[in-house]
């Protein structure tokens, strides 16, 4: 009821600041009018000075006196009609429009396109029944860190969720927080560790490593660190070494694990001797890695874009290649390049059909960095 009473008030507001001026006479109209009156009337009075002083005759008199009477009051009736005329009309019209037409057409077109019925929504509330709305829980959780830095359940929280929405940066210093203040765990360290690999954009850091064999050792049966362990000894060139760990892997996966595409093409990769130099397609060498390690971030970054640009170019020649695809587009989002990663997601699906194992990996990375997958059907 108070939002109605509200409407109504400025929209009385709003109609008296139109209404006002169309109050007033049309000032030429009514200066014109009155113009005439004085005029007749001072001829009225020339005449009888005329007549007294014999310039004119009795009968000429009266007959000019009578043709100014009637204009004289032609002159005062249009002066009392005011905006009678057209311009007095169009007036008229316009107050009806201020009245009656404009609340009426703003009043239909907020039922029309608005939602009166939903409830009032102030800030504070939002913040306080975030509900879906990620930007707010986001909002919310940072606001609760800063007044409350030791808080390890917060950080823990926050960090797989900046992880997915691309702020690897943030990500990492979350998992790192969480690390100390709750202590490690698989989980914790994995996730610090992808993070860390993201940001050097898919290589697996000696700190990564540090992270991933202290997670393994934590917990035995953990393919996640296993993986990205495989990876390393990849990345380091020893592909007898990797193939082996990837086999070992992949023996042990369950028949339906989504990964498990992805460690049969490493070991294929692997296999087949593609990509030499000590890295499958896309992968850095050991001395990109190591020269990775002792760059500044400005300097890392510029390698980074470097590599993309790289496997890019690769991905056009041979793209079959889903794990390029998937580390072409993590890298985007990582250089908060999202256009870039939205198109090569696009491009990758005409490859891999959304409906096809590798295109349900892909539209999983998409979902998990939170980029758009439009026209990838269902």
């Amino acid at each position: 009821m108070f939002f109605w009473i509200l409407v109504a008030i400025l929209t009385a507001a709003v109609a008296a600041v139109l209404f006002l001026p169309l109050l007033r006479r049309p000032p030429a109209a009514a200066g014109d009018a009155g113009h005439d009156v004085e005029v007749y009337r001072d001829q009225l009075e020339e005449l009888k000075r005329d007549e007294a002083s014999g310039l004119i005759g009795a009968n000429e008199a009266e007959l000019a006196r009578a043709e100014v009477a009637r204009r004289l009051i032609a002159a005062s009736k249009a002066e009392a009609k005011g905006g009678a005329g057209p311009a007095g009309r169009r007036n008229r019209l316009a107050q009806v429009f201020v009245i009656v037409l404009l609340p009426t057409i703003g009043l239909c077109l907020y039922v029309a396109t608005g939602r009166p019925d939903l409830p009032a929504q102030p800030l504070a509330e939002r913040l306080a029944n975030p509900g879906n709305d990620i930007s707010i829980l986001i909002a919310k959780a940072e606001n609760h860190l800063a007044r409350n830095p030791d808080d390890g359940a917060g950080w823990d929280l926050l960090a797989p969720i900046y992880y997915r929405s691309g702020r690897v940066e943030d990500a990492a210093n979350a998992f790192s927080q969480a690390i100390r203040l709750l202590g490690p765990t698989p989980e914790r360290l994995d996730g610090y560790a992808e993070t860390l690999i993201a940001q050097s954009n898919g290589i697996v850091t000696a700190e990564a490593r540090a992270r991933l064999e202290q997670s393994l050792a934590l917990k035995a049966d953990n393919p996640r660190a296993e993986y990205y362990l495989a990876l390393a000894l990849e990345q380091e060139g020893k592909r007898a070494e990797a193939r082996a760990a990837f086999e070992a892997l992949a023996k042990q996966a369950p028949a339906d694990a989504p990964w498990l595409p992805l460690v049969n093409r490493h070991i294929a990769g692997l296999a087949e001797g593609q990509g030499g130099g000590g890295g499958a397609l896309g992968n850095p060498t050991a001395d990109d890695m190591a020269a990775a390690q002792d760059m500044s971030a400005d300097d890392r970054q510029q390698m980074i874009s470097g590599m993309v640009e790289s496997l890019a170019a690769k991905l056009e020649e041979n793209p079959d290649n889903i794990e390029g695809w998937m580390r072409i587009i993590r890298s985007y989002v990582v250089l908060d390049q999202r256009p870039k990663a939205e198109a090569a997601l696009e491009t990758a699906l005409k490859t891999f059909p959304a409906d096809s194992d590798n295109g349900k990996q892909l539209l999983a990375l998409a979902r998990d960095l939170s980029i758009s997958a439009e026209g990838s059907g269902p």
